[in-house]
């Protein structure tokens, strides 16, 4: 880590780092001087507020906090922990070409691949974790951030979306709970278990990373476009995608309608089939031309999307917040419960488009989905601002 770069951020994805992107250009902005605007982009009207149980204590924090010049990035280092798919390897080495544009050093760490690479990667990072006076960080679930953590100093921690995961990570830490995604099914076996009690020190050591200190000793900051009510002295800032607007669009609209997809099959939360009959009902309702891939959709699946339905499929090579605000990008986008019903309404603020999310029903859902499934995605839906709702029978009437 260069000597002047105190803050150290960890991203597993390109979400995660297009949100530590938003974050520092909403840091730069709140410090003295401010954030220079691009040229000839107008200011944005910015409703972000920092809020919660620790805000009076935000004067006091800042006097402590890392400082940094306005506008270079010589403060901020993001250190990306890839995944092994292809599909997110590109979009975070496109990501990353897009925070060093902003002057942000980025390291690539590989941290999976292998049985050794986990703790190699340890060892290559774990001066720098030490030495941050700030650390960011985009999944609180994952167990190699969790394990990065059991080595962290800093006396502040910030926690940037990972999509919806952060409401459920605002909650369970709210109700003292081990951290676990709400997808998650307990399984393994006995040596499952063996694993749970052998990794139950370093999970209890990341809870209480995430636990502010009384007194302003360790403080926690939630960065995020979710409906979040944070606790314990933890702050709140809304991600309203002030960087993503200044930079890009805005987008040239088009006639159709765009579907936006998602990994609930994949995660094992939605059977196939009716994943399928909603998709190709809601292309005939709404006269939807184009399917945008999540990056971990498989490649049969999106065959067979598009040979049932005549969709065109999309891999999108960056985060659907950039690809929708720099367009073109169709009229309305149709969602199922997921991250981009919070996040599009930022990022496509004034452009004219409309954003829709669909229903979930139960029987959707296949036979070892977790039970919070559910009303986890029904929350998803009923806390999205400026959408309109769709109900899970249109889609169903529609085939």
């Amino acid at each position: 880590m260069t000597p002047s770069a105190s803050t150290l951020a960890f991203v597993e994805s390109p979400v995660q780092l297009l949100n530590v992107l938003e974050w520092a250009h909403a840091e730069a902005a709140s410090a003295p001087g401010g954030a220079p605007l691009l040229h000839g982009v107008p200011a944005q009207p910015s409703r972000a507020a920092v809020r919660g149980p620790a805000a009076d204590a935000t004067a006091a924090a800042a006097a402590r906090a890392p400082e940094h010049p306005a506008g270079a990035g010589s403060w901020l280092r993001i250190v990306v922990l890839p995944p092994t798919d292809p599909m997110s390897r590109g979009q975070l080495r496109r990501m990353a070409g897009l925070a060093r544009d902003e002057g942000y050093e980025v390291a690539w760490q590989e941290a999976r691949g292998g049985r050794l690479a986990p703790v190699k990667a340890l060892a290559a990072l774990a001066k720098d974790v030490r030495a941050a006076r700030r650390v960011v960080v985009g999944d609180p679930f994952s167990r190699y951030v969790q394990l990065l953590l059991t080595l962290v100093r800093a006396e502040e921690l910030v926690v940037v979306d990972d999509g919806t995961a952060t409401m459920e990570f605002v909650a369970q830490t709210a109700r003292g709970e081990r951290l676990v995604r709400w997808h998650r099914v307990g399984g393994g076996g006995l040596p499952g278990r063996v694993r749970e009690l052998a990794y139950a020190p370093v999970s209890a050591t990341a809870r209480r990373r995430f636990t502010p200190a009384a007194g302003g000793r360790r403080r926690v900051e939630v960065f995020s476009s979710m409906p979040v009510t944070v606790h314990s002295g933890m702050t709140l800032r809304v991600n309203e995608f002030a960087w993503t607007r200044a930079r890009f669009g805005p987008p040239r609209l088009t006639k159709g309608t765009d579907l936006v997809g998602t990994s609930l099959v994949e995660t094992g939360v939605v059977d196939p089939d009716r994943y399928l009959d909603a998709v190709r009902a809601l292309t005939l309702e709404h006269g939807a031309t184009r399917y945008f891939a999540h990056r971990r959709e498989s490649a049969e699946k999106l065959r067979t999307l598009s040979e049932a339905t005549g969709l065109e499929i999309v891999r999108p090579d960056l985060p659907l917040e950039l690809i929708a605000r720099r367009g073109p990008v169709g009229r309305t986008i149709v969602s199922f419960p997921s991250t981009v019903v919070h996040t599009l309404p930022y990022a496509l603020t004034g452009t004219g488009v409309t954003v829709a999310v669909c229903d979930v029903e139960a029987a959707w859902l296949t036979g070892t989905a977790s039970p919070r499934a559910r009303s986890f995605l029904a929350g998803v839906t009923e806390t999205a601002r400026d959408v309109h709702r769709l109900p899970a029978q249109t889609a169903s009437a529609a085939g």
